[in-house]
């Protein structure tokens, strides 16, 4: 599985680190930038056509910023994505396992960062399947009905 990754210039040590791990766990990570930490760099230029390519291919992002609030609200402006801010692995695991949420969003600069918990909230993300519970696909209908409406 190919797994877009993306951040600005708060979240790419980060990111870099995790795409590393992700490698190692036998996914195939996709660099969308940013390439540096540079402050110029703003987020929606790298998360948004991360998201953007992982809808289109049915694959998944991972996409971080400071806290990656804000990268969570633009990553939900792509029809079709569905991102999770996830702090620990339980809202991981049901952010996939209830909502299967195709971008997941962390902060460079929360305690996820730390060391082993970014890790363990991207596994079990990573390897929690969407439970296809009728009650859950009913919902997410609903919600990509608000993409067609104005």
């Amino acid at each position: 599985m190919k797994i877009f990754f993306a951040a600005d210039h708060a979240g790419f040590k980060l990111k870099e680190r995790l795409k590393k791990y992700a490698a190692a766990l036998g996914y195939e990570p996709i660099d969308a930038g940013a390439f540096s930490i540079d402050p110029a760099d703003d987020y929606p230029d790298f998360i948004v056509p991360a998201v953007r390519a992982a809808v289109a291919t049915g694959e998944r992002a991972v996409v971080f910023g400071g806290s990656g609030l804000g990268e969570c609200i633009a990553a939900n402006k792509v029809k079709g994505a569905r991102a999770a801010s996830c702090f620990d692995v339980y809202t991981a695991k049901m952010s996939r396992l209830d909502n299967d949420a195709n971008v997941l969003c962390l902060g460079g600069r929360t305690t996820v960062a730390k060391k082993g918990v970014a890790e363990k909230i991207l596994k079990i993300w990573l390897a929690t399947k969407f439970s296809n519970a009728a009650r859950h696909k009913r919902r997410l209908a609903k919600i990509a009905l608000l993409e067609k409406t104005k």
